[in-house]
């Protein structure tokens, strides 16, 4: 398992199983539900830390193909791009509105986006197994936008709708029209409409009540034909004036955003991780403004009315963990939101400098952080 997980957590498993097309998952699908052995889905092991080995069946997508839809007219880019749902499920609702899961990242996410909205008619299907990244790529060189923001994050696009990645005042959940699956109780091709996913921050039904239900084949993504930059989060705004660029192309905004990350994010292939490992905390106003009074520099995001988001790597760095390590394990020296594998560290190495860092941030803001990653 080793070479399918960043933290590069050297663990094995019973068996391992990648399935490539529709058929495929069907038989995959009948072989888990057959079987009593345990079994875990995984991506492109991003979200993933192992803590011994897995006495079961690991399984992921190697579904490859993207195909664009625009204004009834249908491009394949690669692979097969089949749609096809086989049970003609619809989605339901329109799936143009924002999910109101108050899951936004900065105060203007209230507003519309224009990336799902139904004048812009683009549809991009990808297979589950494609790198995220790649697809991201991909559509700003088939001219459609949308994506920007999200450039870089690691993972397959399976994960995107399971963990509902998020990044620079984004997520994938403002890109997602419908999840298309194997139910592998039943073996049968199902599609989910956007709402019926309940996205949250980092949510999903997925990681909720259906968790280990479906395979999923392909996710539909929601585009634009102009494109609308989002630049008031981070430094990205900065960033920008610093390069004398004050309206950027999309490719220079996913080329600025590219950059901030690897300033920040260390190399998997070079020091072992999962990027953020942390949450970030969603508080109440109440608890957030007595805080405030505390540290009148914290920052924090309005989500709504009634609550902030405040960044767990902020106060990790407030508690003196930036840069240290415990055992073989460590707080990345850039962003403390990463845990870092410093060397053939294991999966409990990790767990214990996770705990003590939570513990460290409960008794010092009286707030629980939660991991992201899933801790197997």
């Amino acid at each position: 398992m080793k070479e399918h997980n960043t933290f590069g957590i050297d663990a094995k498993c019973r068996r391992f199983i990648e399935f490539e097309d529709d058929d495929e998952a069907v038989e995959v699908a009948k072989i888990l539900r057959e079987s009593a052995t345990p079994y875990i889905i995984i991506g492109g092991g991003s979200n993933l830390l192992l803590t011994k080995d897995f006495d079961g069946i690991v399984v992921r997508s190697g579904i490859k193909g993207v195909c664009f839809e625009e204004s009834g007219a249908r491009r394949q880019e690669s692979g097969d791009g089949r749609q096809e749902s086989g049970d003609g499920r619809q989605e339901s609702g329109d799936r143009s509105q924002e999910s109101g899961d108050g899951s936004q990242e900065s105060g203007d996410r209230s507003q519309e986006t224009g990336v799902r909205s139904q004048e812009t008619g683009v549809r991009m299907t990808c297979g589950s197994g494609e790198v995220w990244d790649d697809m991201v790529a991909t559509s700003l060189k088939a001219g459609y936008y949308g994506m920007e923001n999200l450039s870089l994050i690691p993972g397959d696009v399976g994960a995107s709708a399971v963990q509902n990645i998020g990044a620079y005042g984004m997520e994938a959940s403002d890109l997602i029209l419908c999840v298309w699956m194997i139910e592998i109780p039943t073996g049968k091709p199902w599609m989910i409409g956007n709402e019926e996913c309940e996205y949250g921050y980092r949510q999903s039904r997925f990681k909720q009540d259906w968790k280990n239900r479906f395979l999923i084949t392909r996710v539909t993504y929601g585009l634009t034909k102009t494109f609308k930059p989002h630049l008031d989060y981070g430094n990205i705004r900065q960033e920008l004036e610093r390069r004398g660029i004050q309206e950027p192309t999309a490719q220079q905004l996913r080329d600025v955003i590219i950059d901030i990350r690897n300033a920040k994010l260390p190399d998997p292939k070079i020091e072992g991780n999962a990027g953020s490992f942390f949450m970030n905390p969603i508080v109440t106003r109440q608890k957030y403004e007595k805080l405030a009074a505390k540290y009148p520099d914290m920052p924090h995001y309005k989500v709504d009315s009634r609550h902030e988001k405040i960044p767990a790597g902020w106060m990790i760095e407030q508690c003196g963990w930036k840069g240290k390590s415990l055992g073989r394990a460590g707080v990345h020296d850039k962003q403390a939101l990463v845990l870092v594998n410093r060397g053939d560290a294991s999966g409990a190495e990790i767990v214990a400098l996770c705990d003590a860092i939570r513990k460290d941030v409960k008794a010092k803001f009286d707030i629980d952080i939660h991991p992201e990653v899933n801790i197997i």
